[in-house]
């Protein structure tokens, strides 16, 4: 069987180029025929099969993903990508200033409290793990050409209506779950901590288990995929350690089209890989 020829610089930024169309569309809210535009893109690129075109737009994702970027419904990431196409991802789609201005008005738009979750079929398991674990004593892996991050899932973290209209979501999640198993009384002692206590106490939503001990809830909300990156506060981190056996992170992703969540429970430190982001700093 004849093995496939390396993607050139000019097939790599071709394939970029229509999947920035795609992604523009989706962040603008605008219809678009996925196949048609990759039947056309097969045509342009002749020796590539439909099968490794999916897998190069699945490359595309993971990088967006590693730059904190939004990615194209539908194209789970695929990290085994190498420096060209990251080169040709920053370039054609990062560097646009199209794709820059339809990014930052989604992190931006305003969100409404969804439908009231009616049951759990909108709980999934979590994604796989998006970075590789490495042992304490396993030697590093060797450098790879990673993309530049990006500020949108940061923007879009601070979306007061998105964060709201996402607890909001979560507190009807477990009053309507506490109600189906016949706990009315605790449903009504749900509490939104957040918005009666504030956002100091590490944790967004007080709720209950069947046998009246307290659920401690964080919800991080985001209109993008699944796998997209959040931000986590160093109280929040030690929150989940202190009081491991009554805390739980919901994850609600894809929430403006079709919100689903899944949950982690316990010390956040065994689910998590942590990054740091930023110090707030004084002089001393």
């Amino acid at each position: 069987m004849r093995r496939a020829a390396p993607w050139s610089v000019t097939e790599v930024e071709t394939i970029v180029a229509t999947y920035r169309q795609m992604l523009v569309a989706e962040l603008s809210g605008q219809r678009y025929n996925k196949r048609q535009l990759n039947q056309a893109l097969m045509e342009r690129l002749h020796d590539r099969s439909r099968s490794s075109i999916e897998y190069k737009h699945r490359n595309i994702s993971a990088v967006l993903r590693d730059a904190d970027c939004p990615y194209v419904d539908g194209y789970k990431p695929l990290s085994n990508y190498q420096g060209v196409l990251v080169e040709a991802v920053e370039r054609v789609l990062l560097g646009s200033e199209l794709f820059d201005r339809a990014a930052r008005l989604a992190t931006e738009r305003p969100a409404v409290d969804a439908a009231e979750p009616a049951n759990d079929v909108i709980i999934v398991t979590p994604p796989e793990p998006s970075r590789p674990h490495q042992e304490i004593n396993e030697k590093p892996a060797a450098y790879e050409r990673k993309p530049l991050k990006r500020d949108y899932l940061a923007r879009e973290a601070q979306n007061r209506e998105l964060g709201l209209a996402g607890e909001h979501f979560v507190v009807s999640y477990e009053q309507h779950r506490l109600k189906q198993d016949g706990h009315d009384k605790l449903a009504e002692k749900v509490e939104h901590v957040a918005e009666t206590q504030g956002d100091g106490a590490g944790f967004d939503v007080l709720s209950f288990e069947a046998d009246g001990r307290e659920r401690w809830i964080e919800v991080k909300t985001t209109a993008f995929a699944i796998e997209s990156a959040f931000f986590i506060s160093p109280n929040e981190l030690a929150c989940s350690r202190s009081y491991a056996d009554r805390y739980h992170l919901f994850r609600l992703f894809d929430f403006r089209q079709r919100p689903r969540m899944f949950c982690l429970q316990g010390d956040l430190h065994d689910h998590l890989w942590l990054e740091p982001n930023s110090y707030r700093a004084g002089v001393r």
